[in-house]
C-alpha cells in the first residue's frame, strides 16, 4: 500500500557502519527443488539443493534464473506385469529393475529413454500333461521347460512362438494306443470344422491346426479350447490396427518398425514404443520425446506448456501465472465495486477494512460482508488490509502490551472468519526501529492465529535498502518465515518529503529492491512487487529545486501531457521518460508512468520469478492498462 518513510535509530549511526556490518550475507535463493512439478523449497547453495532433493523420488533441481535442470533422479527403467505397473516399480538402473521384474510372471522392463522392452520373461514354452497345463508351467527357455516336463508322465511342450509341439516323453507305443481311442479333439477354423479334423490323439490335432491360420483345438467332451493357433498379439499404430502375430517376438520386431506403435494381448497393451515424455500446450499434445532434455528444450519454446509422462504424471510446467493484487485504499462499497469492475486479470482485492484504533488493541472496523460476498462472487480473492494509522508512538505502546495484541488479533481473526475472506494484509508502517523485535513477535502471533483459521497472511514492507535494514523495525528474514506473502512497496523512491525531484520508482531502483529482498533469503513465491499507478509532479523554482509537489494519477497523465503541451525526454538514470511543462509561469516535472513502464515492472517480476505484483492503487488505472496486463500475465 502507500509507503511512508522508515524511522531509523539515527542517520549518524547508519553512516558510521561499515558495509560489511550493514549488509548481511547474500541469501538470495538461486536453486529450486521440485518433486515432479511441485516446488518443495528454494536454497542459495547448489550442494544444499541437491542434497535436499535426494530425499524425494522424482525430484529435480533447477537454476531459478534460467529454469535449467541441474540434477534429477527421475527413473530410467520401469517394470510392468502385462499392462500393470505401480510407482514403486521405477528404478534408476537396469539391474534393479530386472531384480524386481524377476519376481513376477509375464513381466517386462522398459527403458524410459527408448521404445519397447530391454528385458522380459514372457514365456516362450509351455508344458502340458495331456491337454492340461498350469500357470507355473510357462518357461522362457526350452531347457527349463524340458526339466519340468520330465517330472510328469505323458508330458509335452508347445513352442509358443510357433504353436508347434516340440518335445514330449510319450512313447511310440503309447501314441499308437492313444490314436486308437475314441476321437475327443476337433479342429475349428472360426466355426468351420472339416470331417477329417477329428482326432483321438492331441498331437495329431495340434499338427492339423498348424495348417490353418487362426484355428483352435476343442475338446468335444466339454467344448474346452485346449490349443490355439490364433494370432494373439495384435499390433497397432496410433490406435490403428496394423497386423497380428502368433509370436510375441515377431510382433515386437514388426511393431519396432513403426513409431507410436503398441502390442495388445488379450485386450491389454503389453508393449509400446510411444515416447515416454509428452509435451502439451493448453492440454493439447504438441510433441513427445524419449528424454527429459529433449522434452525440456521443446516445451520451453511454448507458453502454457507442460511435460508429462505416459503415466500422466506432470513433471514440469510453465503454467504459473503472475498474481495481480490491487489495494483499494477505501472501504466504501461503491468505490470498491467500481474499482474491481474496471479491471481484467485481477486476482486479489485488498479493501481497507481494519485499523488499530488505539494502543489498547481496539479495532476500527469498516468491513462490510455484502461487499466481500460480491467480490468473491466475481471470482476475486479477498485480503482485507489492516493498518496502524502510521502512528509510531501508538504502535510502540501497542507492541509493548501483550494483552492488547491478543485482543486485537482475536477481533481481527474472528471477524475475518465471519466475513469468509481468504486472508489478511498487514500494513503497519512508520514503525520505530526499537520495535523491531516486538513487531516480529506480533506478526508471528498474528500469523499463527490466522493460519489456525486457514487464513493467508501478507505483510507490506517498504522497499528500503539493505544498507540500513538492520536499523529498521522490519526483520525481513524472520517475517518471511511466518507469513505467506511479502509485498514490496517498490515506490516512493522520491516522495513528498524529498528535497530533490525524482521518479516515484525508477526502474533500476525497483529492480534493485527486488534483488535485495531476495538477498534476505525470502522465497520468490512469497514476494509480491508493488507497482505505482501514480507519479509525483514537482513544481520547481528557478534553481530547479522543488517548492511543492503533488500526486497525479496514471489515468490522468495523457490528458495532462496534451493540455500542457508537455515535452518528454528520456532519462537514462530512471529508465523512464522525464516530462516537463510550464503552468502559470512555473516549471513542472514528473517521470512518466504508463502502460510501457508497468509492462517493464511486470518483466522485472517475471525475471526474478516472483509470485506477482500489487498495484497502488485501484481506481488510478485505465481499462487499456488492464488489457495489457492480462496479455502479459
Amino acid at each position: 500500500m502507500k509507503a511512508v518513510r522508515w524511522i531509523l535509530t539515527g542517520a549518524v549511526v547508519v553512516s558510521l557502519c561499515s558495509p560489511l556490518q550493514a549488509q548481511a550475507a547474500d541469501k538470495t535463493t538461486k536453486y529450486r527443488v521440485y518433486q515432479n512439478n511441485k516446488i518443495v523449497t528454494e536454497l542459495p547453495d547448489y550442494s544444499q539443493a541437491e542434497a535436499y532433493a535426494k530425499q524425494f523420488k522424482n525430484s529435480h533441481v533447477e537454476e531459478i534464473s534460467t529454469r535449467k535442470w541441474l540434477w534429477n533422479n527421475f527413473p530410467r527403467y520401469q517394470v510392468f506385469q502385462y499392462d500393470f505397473t505401480q510407482p514403486q516399480w521405477t528404478f534408476p538402473t537396469l539391474d534393479a529393475a530386472v531384480a524386481e521384474a524377476k519376481r513376477w510372471g509375464h513381466a517386462s522392463v522398459r527403458d524410459l529413454q527408448s521404445g519397447g522392452w530391454v528385458w522380459n520373461n514372457y514365456p516362450r514354452y509351455r508344458v502340458y500333461q495331456g491337454d492340461s497345463t498350469q500357470a507355473s508351467w510357462d518357461f522362457t527357455t526350452l531347457a527349463d521347460a524340458t526339466a519340468e516336463a520330465r517330472k510328469w508322465r505323458h508330458a509335452h511342450i508347445i513352442d509358443l512362438s510357433t504353436n508347434k509341439w516340440v518335445w514330449d516323453n510319450i512313447s511310440a507305443a503309447d501314441k499308437s494306443s492313444l490314436r486308437s481311442g475314441t476321437p475327443v479333439y476337433r479342429v475349428y477354423q472360426d466355426t468351420y470344422s472339416a470331417p477329417a479334423w477329428s482326432f483321438a490323439y492331441l498331437e495329431d490335432a495340434v499338427n492339423e491346426s498348424l495348417k490353418w491360420g487362426g484355428s483352435k483345438v476343442v475338446r468335444t467332451t466339454d467344448n474346452a479350447v485346449v490349443h490355439t493357433n490364433e494370432a494373439s498379439y495384435k499390433v497397432y499404430q496410433s490406435d490403428n490396427f496394423l497386423s497380428e502375430f502368433q509370436s510375441l517376438d515377431a510382433a515386437a520386431a514388426y511393431a519396432s518398425r513403426w513409431a507410436h506403435s503398441e502390442i495388445s494381448y488379450n485386450g491389454k497393451i503389453i508393449w509400446s514404443n510411444y515416447p515416454y515424455y509428452q509435451v502439451l500446450q493448453n492440454n493439447t499434445l504438441i510433441g513427445d520425446f524419449n528424454t527429459i532434455p529433449q522434452a525440456l528444450e521443446y516445451a520451453s519454446k511454448y507458453s502454457n506448456s507442460t511435460i508429462r509422462t505416459l503415466d500422466r504424471n506432470v513433471i514440469w510446467d510453465n503454467l504459473r501465472k503472475m498474481q495481480y493484487w490491487g489495494w483499494t485504499g477505501s472501504s466504501a462499497a461503491s468505490t470498491i465495486q467500481a474499482q474491481a469492475s474496471g479491471t481484467v486479470g485481477l486476482d486479489v482485492v485488498s479493501p481497507t477494512y481494519f485499523q488499530l484504533a488505539d494502543a489498547s488493541g481496539k479495532v476500527d472496523d469498516k468491513s462490510e460482508a455484502a461487499t466481500v460476498d460480491w467480490l468473491k462472487k466475481q471470482g476475486f480473492t479477498v485480503y482485507p488490509l489492516i493498518n496502524n494509522q502510521f502512528n509510531a508512538e501508538m504502535t510502540s505502546a501497542f507492541l509493548a502490551n501483550p494483552a492488547a495484541q491478543t485482543a486485537f488479533i482475536r477481533q481481527i481473526v474472528d471477524k475475518a472468519t465471519a466475513l469468509k475472506v481468504d486472508g489478511l494484509n498487514l500494513d503497519f508502517e512508520s514503525l520505530n526501529a526499537k520495535d523491531r523485535a516486538g513487531y516480529t513477535a506480533f506478526v508471528k502471533q498474528f500469523a499463527d492465529a490466522a493460519h489456525a483459521k486457514k487464513l493467508s497472511v501478507s505483510v507490506d514492507l517498504p522497499r528500503g535498502s539493505i544498507k540500513w535494514n538492520e536499523k529498521t523495525a522490519y526483520d525481513h528474514e524472520k517475517l518471511a518465515a511466518y507469513v505467506d506473502y511479502i509485498a514490496i512497496m517498490a515506490y516512493d523512491q522520491y516522495w513528498k518529503g524529498s528535497t530533490e525531484p525524482g521518479s516515484v520508482s525508477g526502474l533500476p531502483w525497483a529492480e534493485q529492491g527486488v534483488i535485495e529482498f531476495l538477498s534476505y533469503g525470502i522465497p520468490r513465491d512469497k514476494l509480491i512487487m508493488g507497482i505505482p499507478y501514480y507519479v509525483r509532479d514537482w513544481t520547481l523554482d528557478a534553481a530547479g529545486k522543488p517548492v511543492e509537489n503533488k500526486a497525479i494519477l496514471l489515468k490522468d497523465i495523457p490528458a495532462l501531457i496534451t493540455a500542457k503541451k508537455a515535452v518528454k525526454t528520456w532519462d537514462n538514470e530512471f529508465k523512464q521518460y522525464r516530462v516537463d511543462y510550464t503552468e502559470d509561469g512555473k516549471k513542472h516535472v514528473f517521470w512518466l508512468e504508463d502502460n510501457d513502464t508497468v509492462k517493464q515492472r511486470l518483466a522485472i517480476a517475471r525475471k526474478y520469478d516472483l509470485a506477482g505484483v500489487a498495484a497502488w492503487r485501484l481506481g488510478y488505472d485505465t481499462p487499456q492498462l488492464w488489457e495489457m496486463m492480462l496479455q502479459e500475465k
